[in-house]
């Protein structure tokens, strides 16, 4: 009994950290801006679409300027020289990079790939910690209005067993489950908050107040509802299948990378070159001055003959590095199958177990009250309608948690299936009581 101001003070404190509720989209903004995994893949992207710029660069001319100056004082000379030269490379032919210019367009990409698949992973994550703190909010719901059920049946227990109409054995037992009640509103306390930080770490803050769902809000089974349609889409568009795909591409093109070592390269060059002499000698109190230009355009070449067996060796590793990219590329499209069958599963278990779960609250709470009523009347004894109160709000619990974990499914089922998008939490945030 002494527990109960404080956990009543603690519960209010945490349900009402906000006075205005959060829906599901409100969180995924909040999200969006603060979760610092998602701004790491953003950050990543912007720097895998410089790649694409950088393996043009190996295609483009070459500009460059040098030039010095020095001075000599060598026996009564004085001898200085000024010279600067301008060059220009123009590639013509060189297999190794227009092959790293087509990767480099791959990695592009993979890194946007790799963002898309942080954007679905992120809706995921939010929308998974936002229904944990539902239920657990259901369960702490649940936990104190067992309890507040279990503390009236130990007042009427007492009063009964002072008039004589009942034993002691009603009394322990009210007074077992009462405690046990308490210990299981204290659990359901910490989960709630464990479950809040969990979402703080995505948006940066503690959460607010979030809507729930709605009474009695009807869940849709997948569209289409044919599992062989959800597997052969992630096999093909899910985005760690995309990653995989284009890598292997890329394995396919480093070999022909590896290859070029033993091509030749064609370049046009040109080069301006200018040099300033002054030599002064201080015997006769004269020098001399002179200059030179030079000028060149032509074609350079080079033609590998022998360079200790590297060249093999590195076409050796890249065959081999794409057998690895084609068994990876294998092994993420039936980790990606895999994963549309256990969600689409899941979607279709829970929708039956919510329906059961549905009825089975309708008879638990008949139970109850012809336990209740049976108690009254001298057919039922205490414990009956404890056990009776306990099956109601273990039901309630059971069903809130159904709910939500078919919601989160079917969108960890699109996610696999490489379709989710905003619209898709944009619909389960319709399911929310505003």
């Amino acid at each position: 009994m002494r527990y109960r101001p404080v956990l009543s003070i603690i519960a209010g404190c945490i349900l009402t950290t906000n006075v205005l509720a959060a829906d599901l989209m409100q969180t995924y903004m909040e999200a969006l801006a603060n979760d610092p995994q998602y701004a790491s893949a953003r950050a990543a992207l912007m720097a895998g679409q410089e790649k694409s710029v950088q393996g043009l660069s190996r295609l483009l001319p070459n500009l460059s300027a040098s030039g010095g100056y020095g001075r000599n004082y060598i026996e009564g000379l004085d001898y200085s020289e000024n010279k600067y030269t301008i060059a220009l490379t123009q590639p013509i032919f060189n297999w190794a990079d227009f092959q790293n210019y087509a990767n480099s367009k791959l990695e592009v990409s993979i890194s946007e790939a790799q963002f898309a698949q942080a954007q679905q992973d992120l809706m995921v994550r939010v929308a998974q910690a936002y229904f944990d703190i539902l239920a657990a909010e259901d369960v702490l719901t649940f936990a104190q209005a067992q309890k507040a059920a279990v503390s009236q049946q130990l007042e009427l227990a007492k009063r009964s067993f002072e008039v004589g109409t009942v034993t002691i054995t009603d009394t322990h037992e009210a007074q077992a489950r009462y405690n046990l009640a308490e210990s299981d509103e204290i659990a359901a306390i910490n989960d709630l908050e464990v479950k809040r930080t969990a979402l703080e770490q995505i948006i940066g803050h503690p959460p607010g107040i979030l809507d729930p769902l709605k009474k009695d809000v009807k869940l849709s089974a997948p569209e289409p509802n044919v599992m062989s349609n959800w597997v052969s889409s992630a096999e093909q568009q899910n985005y760690q299948v995309i990653q995989y795909r284009l890598s292997h591409e890329m394995a396919r093109r480093n070999i022909e990378i590896s290859k070029a070592g033993h091509y030749p390269t064609v370049d046009l060059v040109a080069s301006y070159n200018h040099t300033n002499r002054d030599q002064y000698i201080f015997d006769s109190g004269g020098g001399i001055r002179d200059y030179n230009t030079s000028r060149m355009v032509g074609i350079q070449w080079n033609i590998p003959l022998f360079s200790g067996f590297d060249v093999t060796s590195k076409v050796k590793e890249s065959v081999a590095l794409e057998d690895k990219a084609r068994n990876d590329l294998e092994a993420s499209r039936r980790s990606a199958a895999q994963q549309a069958r256990q969600s689409y599963l899941s979607v279709n278990s829970g929708l039956s177990q919510v329906r059961a779960l549905e009825a089975a609250e309708v008879a638990s709470l008949s139970s109850l009250e012809s336990n209740k009523l049976g108690y009254e009347v001298g057919v039922r004894i205490n414990i009956d309608v404890l056990n009776a109160e306990q099956q109601v709000f273990m039901t309630r619990r059971d069903l809130t948690q159904a709910r939500n974990n078919t919601i989160v499914q079917g969108l960890r089922l699109k996610q696999a299936a490489g379709i989710l998008n905003e619209d898709d939490l944009k619909r389960v945030n319709l399911l929310l009581k505003k």
